[in-house]
This record gives C-alpha cells, structure tokens and sequence, in this order.
C-alpha cells in the first residue's frame, strides 16, 4: 500500500500524503467551514507527531535491529558496584548519580523487557498443598487505570460466596474477556474476602493501583459471545444514578436527560439495562433501569400532579393573531373547543377525551436513523400550543416564505355555504348525514359539533397534501397527537410556548386576540387572565406530553421564532435524524 510507504523509496511516505491532503481535497470541497474543518484536522501538529512515529516503526519494522544485550541494568548495577570502591573524582560520582536515577533505572529496565521480550506478567506460584477436590480456580490479573473495572459484585444468598453480579459491556473487565458473571471471588491482591462484604471489596478495588491480581472460582456456565443486534433507545425522562436509591451500584450508573439516545448494549437482567449515549466514542456501558422496572416505578408513584386546564373566556377563539388582524384565508379554528360561562352547554363535544393517553407512562421508545429519501413524502408537520401564543401567525409566515413547499388543510364543515363562500376555499361543505357517515368510518382527525353543524378535519385532506410532495401544516389538540404518530405521517411535532410572563406582557402590549363572544371575529386587546392562561395551558402541555415534542421553540419575538422553526424544517428534510422504529415497519 503506498500510504504505508516510509518515504525512502520514489513513492511518498504517510506523512507527505498527510500534508498534501487539504490541496488535493479543496475542489471536493463546497462549503467554507468544511474547508476550514479539513485545514485545522489535518494541520493538528499531534497528528504529524503521531504519523512520524508511524514511520518510524516502520523503518524499524524493516530493519528489525537486534539488542547489543538483554541485561543492560544488571551491567549498570554491577558497574556502580565497582565504581564505589573507586577513587572519588568528578566524573565518577557524576557517573554514579546518573545511573542512581529512577528515570534511567527504568529505561534500562524497559530496554531489557522489550529485549527480552518479556512481556507477559509473572504470576507468583501455585500453593504445593492444592487439594485434589477442590474447586478449580483461576488467577487473573488486570492493569487498572483511571477507568473503573466494569464489573459489579454481590453475595449469594444461598451460599454466603461473593460473586461477580454483572460485567459492565465494554468495560475493562469485558474487555479482558477472563472475568464472567458468576464467578466467585476468593482474594483481591492475596487478601481472602469470604469474610468480607462487598462495600469493603470495593474499597479494596477504590485504593488499588496498577495491576490488580484476583483469584476466582470460574462459574459452571461458560458464556459464548454473542453478537446482539444495535438497539437505540430515545429517553423519555431524566434520570440521575446518584439519586436512585435501588441501583445495584451508584458509580456503575449512567445519567441521562429525556430526549437522549442511548444504546442498549445488554438487556439480559430484566430490572438493570446496560446503555451508553450513542455519541460517545467510549466502549463501556452503565447501568440505567429497564423500560418495565421504570414503568412500574412510574405507575407506583400514583398519577403526576397535573397543573388546571386551561379555561378559556368565551371570548378568545381557538388561536389568536396577536398582530392585531387576521390574515385573509385564515379561519378561526373549528376546534370552539370553549365554553360559555354564561351557559352550561359545552359548544364542543371532542371524540377523544383530553386526558384518554394519560394512563402512558413514558420511559423508552426504541428509534432508528431515519433520512427522507429524494422524492419521498414529507414528515407531516404538528404544531402545539396554548391559545393566543401564535401557531397561526408561524404558519402564515411560513405559507407567505414558500407558498409551493408549505400548505394548511381546509376543514369539512356540514353547515349550509353562504354566498361569498366557495367549496374547497373555505371549507368543504358536505351533507351531516355523510358527516356523520364518516365520524363513524373514523375518517377525522378532530371534529366538533357547533351550534348545529360538525366541523372537522380529515385525514384524507392531509393525504392529499402530503401526496403533492408538500409540507403539510396542521396545529391540533395535543390528545390527538397519538392518533397521528404513524409511520404514513411520521409527524414532526412542535411546541411553540410563550416567554415568561413579564416579557409576554411587553411583546403582546398592542397586540389583539380574536373575540369568539359575537361570533363576528372582532379582535380585542390582552388581559392578564389571557397571559395567566397562556403561561398555564404551556406549563400543562410540557408536564403532561412533553415525551411527544421534537422540538420546543419559546415564542418571545415571533421573527426569531420564525426562524428557528424553519431551520428545524429545513433539518428534518434535509438531515439523518431519529424516528421510532415502529415507523419504519408500517
């Protein structure tokens, strides 16, 4: 191979290719920060270092020079030896001295190892009084360094023995490949520990340095390996180790925050999981607790405390324009999902409870890289938010930013057309006998009934859009969210959530919020009960769903809002990102 080359030939060696790389590869390259990434990679001066020592093992490889000798601090001992008895110059005792050093003991101790080729440690002897009957047992010895060992101990209750409970994947111990669960454990460094309890082995382990010596009964099972196929799993909780007052081990346990992606390196204890987060380059695993231990200490604890729902003056309609108008084309939402306080009639009666998935409990959900192949559908697009904190605004901006790429669904209403109205601009209007007809065939995402007349949305309207290779835009109840998370519409969903309540009252001081009391849409200035409200519903949203949101986006200034919700648009379509596993099945 010519990249292996050692340059004293006509072909170039690894380090010249080195440098000439980021010249070669600058016509490859569109993007100035890839560019400037290929500069200070191959520029890092640690790299250069490490290919010349490459070059260098390799001369030494093809030269294979053999030691003058294999004893050189035995002949450094016996030279200080004869020189103490010497006349006492200067050069002498600065002779003496140097070869007294640590440093240069060391060297000449390294020098006859790799000599010698010595590299195996000495074990001390097996005892000559070695009972025939007895248990065969094995003398491992690891090198510990800065890393734990990976490897978790416990008495058996039945025979009093300490044995090894759980190998740590990728840790040292697995590493080594000599240490086994099961295993009983006779000494730690010649110390016996049958007398011992596990806390105090630990301490053992805690205090010693370099290689440690362990004598073990090997367990009858052997374990072959197994290749296990990847499993990823997205966090739906925070969990912290320290905190738990279960884990077999503190230190083995592994930190994770909700929305992580862990990799499940072993599942076989039912309670402890062994994971790592998927970006780390480090092998070893720590222990989180399983998807059914979590859910059962989850359903255990009784049902979370859930802030009030939101109650909505009869006034406010489903979502405000706090601009101060509403943009043509843009109806109030169908979803009146309000109620008067002047009367007992609920004017929406929903299909689905509000809190109908609230018996979930939330702990794992297994997820695959997922990259939108070219010509593909679009992942469907769910905005979520308390009324008045402006999901219509983001998607009229969005409508306005791109009117090919971006489109809203138009409602079913069974209500008679007026005169101004056309079918399908407003609304398709059809007959409430086929509406009924299709709430029983569950062709609706979300309907309500309105002094009279069903209004609703279909799952076909989002098809449709969907089947034009557009982005299709839909703000819905977040009970339905569960209802949509299909591997045909793959919804990315997005809570948009006000700021905090002294800067929501500065950005909406001259804003209005559309007025449903007279049903003619008039618009009406904030009050603080609107800004209670809307910092309420957001508070209620996060606590109870907020295992179902990608992406959270706080509405302060609605041109930044904007922004970042087109850039999250622009990654999903464009970018590897993680969906659950059962979507790709579907």
């Amino acid at each position: 191979m010519p990249a292996l080359a050692t340059g004293a030939g006509p072909e170039p060696g690894l380090y010249e290719l080195l440098a000439a790389l980021p010249s070669q590869l600058q016509p490859h390259v569109s993007r100035p920060e890839d560019n400037t990434f290929l500069q200070d990679m191959f520029g890092e001066r640690s790299l250069h270092s490490l290919f010349k020592i490459h070059e260098q093992l390799q001369l030494y490889e093809e030269s294979k020079p053999v030691p003058v000798l294999d004893s050189a601090a035995a002949l450094a001992h016996e030279l200080s030896e004869e020189l103490e008895g010497k006349s006492a110059n200067g050069e002498i005792k600065e002779l003496l001295q140097l070869l007294a050093k640590p440093h240069v003991k060391s060297l000449l101790s390294v020098h006859d190892t790799v000599a010698q080729k010595s590299y195996d440690p000495i074990l001390p002897p097996l005892p000559d009084d070695i009972d025939d009957d007895e248990d065969s047992v094995k003398i491992i010895r690891l090198v510990k360094n800065k890393e734990p060992l990976g490897a978790t101990i416990r008495r058996d209750e039945h025979t009093g023995a300490i044995v090894v409970a759980r190998i740590m994947r990728g840790g040292a111990a697995d590493r080594s490949g000599l240490i086994h669960e099961g295993d009983e454990l006779k000494e730690v460094n010649g110390i016996p520990v049958d007398d011992k309890k596990p806390e105090e082995i630990i301490r053992i382990l805690a205090q010693s340095q370099g290689a440690i010596t362990f004598k073990v009964i090997p367990s009858v099972k052997e374990e072959e390996p197994t290749k296990e196929p990847k499993v990823f799993m997205k966090a739906l909780f925070d969990y912290e180790p320290k905190e738990d007052k279960v884990i077999p081990c503190k230190e083995a346990g592994l930190a994770f925050k909700r929305g992580a992606i862990l990799q499940i390196m072993s599942q076989d204890d039912a309670t402890w999981w062994q994971a790592k987060h998927e970006e780390e380059a480090n092998p070893r695993a720590g222990l989180i607790p399983s998807k059914q231990f979590q859910e059962r200490r989850f359903s255990m604890r009784g049902p979370v405390a859930t802030l009030p729902l939101q109650r909505t003056s009869s006034r406010r309609s489903e979502d405000a324009d706090y601009s101060g108008f509403q943009l043509a084309g843009f109806r109030r939402s169908f979803r009146l999902s309000r109620r008067d306080k002047k009367t007992n009639k609920s004017m929406y009666e929903c299909k689905k409870s509000e809190i109908y998935d609230m018996a979930d409990v939330p702990t794992y959900e297994e997820v695959t890289p997922y990259r939108r192949a070219s010509g593909a559908k679009h992942r469907l697009v769910v905005l979520v938010g308390p009324s008045g904190v402006g999901l219509n605004e983001l998607k009229r901006k969005l409508l306005i930013s791109d009117p090919q790429h971006f489109s809203v669904t138009i409602p079913h209403t069974s209500r008679t057309k007026k005169n101004q109205e056309s079918d399908g601009v407003e609304y398709h209007f059809i007959s409430k006998h086929l509406f009924e007809t299709d709430i029983h065939n569950n062709k609706f995402i979300e309907y309500g009934e309105y002094k009279g007349n069903y209004y609703g949305t279909s799952l076909d309207s989002v098809r449709s859009i969907l089947s034009k290779n557009k982005v299709c835009l839909l703000d819905v109840q977040p009970h339905i969210i569960k209802l949509l998370r299909t591997g045909e519409f793959k919804p990315f969903v997005v809570l948009v959530k006000p700021p905090a309540i002294e800067r929501l009252r500065e950005s909406r001081q001259n804003a209005k919020i559309i007025s449903g009391k007279d049903n003619k849409g008039s618009a009406k200035p904030f009050t603080e009960e609107d800004f209670q409200e809307m910092v309420t519903a957001a508070q209620t949203l996060e606590a109870q769903h907020s295992h179902l949101f990608e992406k959270v986006i706080v509405n302060e200034d609605l041109l930044t809002a904007f922004g970042e919700l087109r850039a999250a648009l622009r990654k999903v379509e464009m970018e590897t990102h993680w969906i659950p596993v059962s979507w790709t099945h579907s």
